[in-house]
């Protein structure tokens, strides 16, 4: 059911079985940055931890996947039930900030992120990676994942590595990155009451 109530509980969960992965995902859009993640691929679950504590959305993620395959199916499945969850949180948007943007600096590295929650999933991707894995997570899976989450959450998402070297650094500033512009774009402005941040009075569509 759409959640329109201002003081009501923004949580979603999604379970997603297939022949090639078994999920559970629920999210609260209102944590504290509390999770539980377990995908069978390391750097992914870090990655996944890195989002709840930055954004301050609380994620509990567990995932069985046909690892002896590849990752493809885990990585993007996951992303998608994530995706799925967050949409079910946000129910019609009323009230959010709608935009978010963070530079993540760490270290010699710096990202930009800019998005909007406009039910209109689109990425501009503009990073890359100089080595095929990090820990055993294969990087051309990274970018898919952001188009797997934005698509399932109806995100518009633009990503850019200014500039960096370290691809732990540039895959994790990137990361952060999406976590603080979350956290503002999901944030209820209290100027906004129940609007519905559109002049079309809706989002999408």
């Amino acid at each position: 059911m759409p959640k329109t109530a201002e003081n009501a509980a923004r949580t979603g969960t999604i379970e997603r079985n297939t022949a090639e992965t078994e999920i559970a995902i629920s999210v609260n859009l209102d944590g504290d940055g509390t999770y539980d993640v377990s995908t069978g691929i390391g750097f992914l679950d870090h990655m996944v931890e890195q989002f709840s504590k930055h954004s301050l959305i609380d994620v509990s993620m567990k995932v069985k996947g046909d690892l002896h395959v590849d990752q493809h199916h885990t990585t993007e499945d996951s992303a998608i039930a994530l995706g799925q969850a967050i949409a079910e949180a946000l129910g019609d948007k009323a009230g959010i900030g709608r935009y978010g943007h963070a530079y993540s600096p760490m270290d010699e590295t710096l990202s930009r992120v800019a998005l909007d929650i406009s039910g209109r999933p689109y990425v501009v991707w503009n990073a890359g990676f100089t080595q095929e894995k990090l820990g055993e997570w294969d990087t051309e899976l990274i970018e898919h994942w952001f188009h797997s989450v934005t698509q399932a959450a109806g995100i518009t998402l633009h990503v850019e590595l200014i500039y960096g070297k370290n691809n732990h650094h540039i895959c994790e500033s990137i990361y952060k990155g999406f976590a603080r512009a979350m956290r503002i774009a999901v944030e209820r402005d209290p100027r906004k009451g129940g609007a519905i941040p559109s002049t079309k009075g809706q989002l999408g569509g």
